[in-house]
């Protein structure tokens, strides 16, 4: 890269051509010691689910079309409502939608639990797009009995991903929580070590415990590519990452393990070189830092939704994340 007087580097995030092949449901529930609240039978049924999720679709459809995230609140929440905001904005800013934020109305799985308290979460795996995008995991959470489901998260499944066995959605599944044992680890310690990895990558003195992923590496591209322009001018760059552990969303698999989905933020500090501005590195950032006076130093944070499976204890399989999902909702100049 040329040494010029503003820095910009262009850089690229999740691939949204992915696609999974799925396991069939079968199998029994799994003994965990960390004790729910289960009925015999799940009080909600697949044709439910479809209704909700409709629902939800001809919330998220309305607020596209009119690029207005104030329209989101009544079926959106948690991560994606932070994710699908920022991506509003940064349409609204450049008259298009970006491809990645399509959710197909046609599904391939729901995982419906047993558990009759609340909250409660629904995992729902859905086609291919039209164009051939990845399957979606949709995770639909209900706070309370009065309550609608709402869109919590959504991660778009990794290339060749193995997703784990579930219950047929009249028999259910269990769902889990953040201490379940009887695992390779527990769900929050997971997520926790699956942050310190995407800070320090192989250094992690957790990096054994995970397979690789395409976020990772992802990522990984990412930081050396920002790094090789960075250093051409001087510049530095840093990211922090923290798991949101006290609001994970767990469901037991037939295979003994945890299908794990979680929050992680993160903060992206880029410093030029002296004299030179630091300008945003992709259109959504542009997007999001609109006419703010560039500085010495940008400052973007990210919500990242991370799905991972953790395998039964003593298994051979290592941690695996499945799917991912990555968005810039704020972008400053400090």
């Amino acid at each position: 890269m040329r040494m010029r007087k503003t820095t910009t580097v262009l850089c690229a995030v999740l691939a949204s051509s992915m696609a999974v092949t799925l396991a069939a449901c079968e199998g029994q529930v799994p003994q965990v010691s960390t004790a729910t609240s289960t009925s015999q039978a799940p009080d909600l049924t697949q044709s439910q689910e479809k209704t909700i999720r409709g629902k939800i679709l001809d919330v998220l459809n309305q607020a596209n079309a009119a690029k207005d995230p104030s329209k989101l609140s009544t079926r959106v929440t948690g991560p994606q409502l932070q994710i699908r905001t920022s991506e509003l904005n940064v349409a609204k800013a450049t008259g298009t939608l970006d491809a990645k934020t399509t959710i197909p109305s046609e599904i391939m799985q729901t995982v419906i639990p047993t558990d009759s308290g609340w909250p409660r979460s629904v995992f729902t795996i859905t086609t291919t797009t039209e164009d051939q995008q990845s399957k979606r995991l949709l995770v639909l959470d209900q706070d309370s009995a009065r309550d609608n489901y709402k869109l919590w998260g959504v991660a778009r499944l990794f290339p060749g991903a193995q997703l784990p066995k579930f219950q047929v959605p009249s028999i259910g599944s269990q769902m889990g929580q953040a201490d379940d044992s009887g695992l390779e680890t527990t769900p929050a310690q997971a997520v926790e070590h699956y942050a310190d990895l995407l800070q320090n990558g192989s250094s992690s003195k957790y990096a054994g415990d995970f397979a690789a992923d395409y976020f990772r590496q992802d990522l990984a591209k990412l930081t050396e590519n920002v790094q090789a322009g960075m250093a051409a001018n001087n510049g530095t760059q840093q990211q922090t990452f923290s798991a949101e552990a006290d609001d994970i969303k767990v469901m037991r698999s037939s295979d003994g393990g945890d299908l794990v989905v979680v929050q992680i933020n993160s903060v992206w500090t880029r410093a030029a070189g002296e004299g030179r501005e630091s300008l945003p590195a992709s259109d959504a950032e542009k997007a999001l830092f609109g006419s703010t006076k560039a500085t010495s130093t940008i400052k973007a944070t990210y919500v990242n939704v991370v799905a991972m499976y953790i395998p039964a204890a003593g298994s051979d399989a290592k941690i695996q994340a499945v799917g991912a999902e990555r968005q810039p909702i704020k972008v400053e100049a400090v």
